[in-house]
């Protein structure tokens, strides 16, 4: 059994291979300890529970509050997988930690809210540990106020039925949460380098996350800030799972 395994919800392969990099290096795993799995052109495997003991679900240009009439079949599938994903987790039948686009997909499944209500600019973000965070296995070590890289246009409006609020700042007050004991969400992007980041902007520079013409102040910014807290994240979920 592969322990963990990277789920990839991008479109761009690319940009996919950097994502599954990023986890790797994070993580301090060997490719065998992480295999990547391809949910946009592979449908969620049904014996994934006895494959593997984790899973990490990576970022996507994709929305939940895009209107669904707009929604490609691709999209539409990769939603439903991801929420049967959550619901596994939910039931404890397997550790997922959801990022980015994925705290949205976990959310709506199980009974929260989405909205365009919190979006947040490309680049660093400081957030801070509830005191339910604090006390959690996962993000209890990590400092009490810490910057993170986000990039998203939604926003959790209700957390899922039975979540632990455990990350949040003003601007996206749902930063991180838990339901059960083995699933995360986290709206930021715990794996990347800045550099890296800044070469996932350049992917999607005009995708609407920000003015192309201000890629170069923008990716300026993100070289600039300290980001090591979010990747102490990966590496406890990692030793746990």
């Amino acid at each position: 059994m592969t322990p963990l395994v990277y789920v990839c919800a991008r479109p761009q392969q690319g940009a996919a291979r950097a994502e599954y990099e990023s986890f790797r290096t994070a993580m301090h795993l060997d490719e065998d300890a992480l295999e990547p799995w391809d949910l946009v052109r592979d449908p969620w495997p049904t014996d994934a529970a006895t494959r593997w003991r984790g899973a990490v679900v990576g970022g996507s240009p994709f929305n939940m509050t895009d209107p669904e009439s707009s929604k490609t079949p691709a999209q539409l599938r990769l939603e439903a997988d991801l929420s049967h994903l959550a619901h596994t987790a939910a039931r404890g039948e397997l550790a997922v930690l959801f990022t980015c686009y994925g705290i949205g997909v976990a959310a709506r499944a199980l009974g929260g809210d989405v909205t365009r209500a919190f979006p947040e600019d490309t680049g660093p973000a400081v957030v801070t540990l509830t005191d339910e965070g604090r006390r959690d296995p996962v993000f209890g070590a990590l400092a009490q106020t810490f910057t993170v890289l986000t990039a998203h246009k939604e926003g959790i409006a209700r957390l899922p039925i039975g979540a632990t609020l455990l990350v949040t700042n003003d601007a996206c007050p749902v930063q991180a949460y838990r339901v059960g004991d083995r699933l995360y969400a986290t709206q930021f992007h715990p794996e990347p380098t800045t550099r890296a980041f800044t070469e996932r902007m350049a992917v999607y520079r005009d995708d609407g996350y920000f003015d192309a013409r201000d890629y170069e102040r923008l990716a300026g910014h993100v070289l600039a800030a300290s980001v090591t807290e979010p990747v102490r994240i990966l590496r406890a979920f990692a030793r746990a799972f």
